[in-house]
């Protein structure tokens, strides 16, 4: 793989976003839930059909619930977060990676869910060691790149298999620092073959989906969104505080499934618990639509580009056994 830089829509869509970006927003997400809305039925209704549940395809894990960007869509935003500060203790952490390593967990694992995974300083440990005990696992980095100078990149690229690089501005331009990054992939392709490293150049203004009524820039109306979700389908989202949530989306920890401290992931995600509510009891109410979940009937949230191919390589093969 080769390092790729991109911009949704080039520049005229960049500046179509800034012009009229609750149009923009609006045109995006219709046309990306019509092209995604075949496969995602499809996996759901794979899922609901198993008689043994699925792991999860993700599962995402935030070390610290800080953020130092202040991009105007995000609920978590330095300027925006409510929430008392919470730094994962490392005893929670390791419990978490020996769960998954009992689970016998093979997906993809992220150490981001809404935050900034470099404000934690042992980021970078924390990577080695998931790579250490889950050496199936493909490990996924998010950063805003504010942090990320070409020495801290060059150490934790052993430890990821997919970085992904948002670098959020009110101009086109790429940040000084990951420019940097990007011409020495571009010098030594050799040392990056079995990397897939993306920069992605955003509109730090820009107006996106309404994240369940929690984007600041983008409220959700009374609309009910009739669209399906695959997240309680494929993700697990932990918090710092080891509270299990439906989502990323849910950036105030407006929902608990379980806490990762009195339950094995394994547990809480096949609901052996009996949480209230519990991911088997949203599965099943939103399965025909988002309508059924008082969280989810106002959100207009795509499911990522990766989670639809993931979910449309996991039917295909289990198809063919």
């Amino acid at each position: 793989m080769s390092i790729t830089v991109s911009c949704y829509g080039g520049k005229a869509g960049w500046y179509f976003k800034k012009k009229f970006p609750h149009i923009a927003a609006f045109a995006y997400i219709k046309t990306n839930f019509w092209l995604r809305r075949r496969n995602s039925i499809k996996y759901i209704n794979w899922f609901m059909n198993q008689k043994h549940i699925p792991k999860p395809l993700f599962i995402s894990i935030e070390t610290i619930n800080r953020c130092n960007s202040d991009c105007s869509f995000c609920p978590a935003n330095r300027n925006n977060d409510k929430r008392p500060f919470a730094q994962m203790s490392d005893e929670m952490f390791y419990k978490i990676i020996e769960d998954l390593k009992i689970w016998g967990y093979k997906g993809i694992i992220s150490l981001y869910v809404n935050n900034e995974p470099f404000l934690d300083k042992r980021i970078i440990h924390f990577h080695q060691y998931v790579k250490s005990q889950l050496p199936d696992c493909r490990i996924k980095l998010f950063t805003n790149g504010v942090l990320l100078s070409r020495e801290k990149f060059l150490e934790i690229i052993p430890y990821v298999d997919y970085v992904v690089i948002n670098n959020y501005s009110d101009s086109m331009a790429m940040h000084e620092n990951i420019r940097e990054i990007y011409n020495y992939v571009k010098r030594n392709p050799s040392q990056f073959q079995h990397k897939d490293i993306k920069i992605n150049i955003r509109y730090i203004r820009d107006v996106l989906t309404n994240r369940a009524g929690e984007a600041p820039n983008k409220k959700a109306t009374m609309k009910i969104i009739n669209e399906p979700c695959l997240f309680p389908y494929t993700d697990m989202t932990i918090f710092s505080n080891g509270n299990v949530g439906i989502c990323c989306n849910d950036a105030t920890e407006k929902t608990c499934l379980g806490n990762v401290m009195k339950s094995s992931l394994k547990s809480i995600w096949e609901d052996f618990n009996g949480n209230e509510p519990s991911y088997r009891l949203i599965r099943k109410l939103i399965s025909n639509g988002r309508a059924g979940y008082n969280f989810c009937k106002h959100c207009d949230t795509l499911d990522t580009g990766l989670r639809v191919k993931t979910s449309k390589s996991t039917t295909k093969k289990n198809a063919k056994k």
